[in-house]
């Protein structure tokens, strides 16, 4: 049998950087700075790393950031006033909101509040239409940086049969619209599909992304197969661990060591029919920042009238 290919995302995208890197530095030539503003509300572990690992890299590529920390008790009308400030603001291209909120904003006004042109996450309305209809736009990052795994690892996507497991906003229905741009034949599944192995089974690309731990198991895959796992899992008991990693020693010595582990929405052992996969970690996550800073770049570039 033949040995699956592990497509690394952190390879991928140090190659993203680089050329954002480079873009940056074409731009300042003209005196234009790309500057991304970035919303951390309150105190959320988790969303503090994600966050200042963005800004980190924004320095690092010659990107301005500015890091705008309100305090958890921030009401949307204060965050609705934050937000017009920062569309009004020209040394601002980008404007990324941290989500999740707390339950006293509302996070969908806010998200529309944003400027269609300073949108680098690509959820507002205006850029879900421009991406459904081909134009121009910001496409979210995750999709966008897995539509770029596939091309830069010389995978075929044109004709091929791909399947998607799961439906958000974020994920599912912009993947499955790129696929679609790119001449793949599309299908969407999700937790309510009844048989989702008669689909699977056939998949050339297989896109997990329905936030359930290693849902998408071996009898699922089609040998051969692409396989893309978005999911990020926490696992935190022997159980768990031993359900999805048993044997895995390197796995067990970090698990050991940390307490918890991560496990995407593909079970480990269904890895092993694939052709190819994203790995987690170090797959498709590791591309969502390099996009994130391509989408800010892009954003400079379209809102001063240059080809982006």
């Amino acid at each position: 049998m033949t040995t699956p290919r592990v497509l690394d995302g952190n390879a991928i995208a140090s190659q993203i950087k680089a050329e954002v890197a480079a873009e940056v530095e074409q731009l300042a030539v003209q005196g234009i700075r790309p500057g991304l503003a970035a919303v951390l509300v309150g105190n959320v572990p988790a969303s503090e790393i994600y966050v200042r690992s963005k800004v980190r890299t924004s320095g690092q590529l010659g990107i301005f950031s500015d890091l705008i920390t309100p305090p958890d008790t921030v009401t949307t009308e204060e965050m609705l006033e934050l937000v017009a400030q920062l569309n009004a603001r020209e040394d601002i291209d980008g404007i990324l909101i941290q989500l999740p909120l707390p339950k006293q904003v509302n996070a969908k006004l806010l998200l529309e509040a944003v400027s269609p042109a300073k949108d680098v996450d690509g959820f507002h309305p205006v850029n879900v239409g421009r991406l459904q209809a081909g134009q121009p736009g910001l496409v979210p990052c995750t999709p966008a940086g897995m539509i770029q795994m596939l091309k830069r690892s010389n995978l075929p996507i044109a004709g091929q049969n791909a399947v998607v497991i799961g439906r958000s906003d974020i994920v599912g229905k912009p993947i499955s619209i790129l696929l679609l741009h790119e001449n793949a034949t599309v299908s969407i599944c999700h937790s309510k599909t009844r048989d989702l192995g008669s689909y699977t089974r056939n998949a050339d690309i297989l896109v997990a992304a329905i936030g359930r731990p290693g849902y998408v198991t071996p009898d699922l895959v089609k040998r051969g197969a692409t396989i893309l796992d978005v999911g990020i899992n926490r696992v935190t008991t022997r159980e768990e661990f031993d359900k999805y990693f048993a044997g895995d020693a390197k796995r067990e010595e970090m698990f050991v060591l940390k307490g918890s582990t991560i496990v995407g929405d593909v079970h480990p052992e269904a890895f092993k029919a694939s052709g190819a996969y994203t790995p987690v970690p170090g797959g498709v996550g590791p591309l969502t920042i390099a996009m994130l800073m391509a989408n800010t770049v892009r954003a400079a570039k379209l809102r001063r009238g240059l080809a982006a």
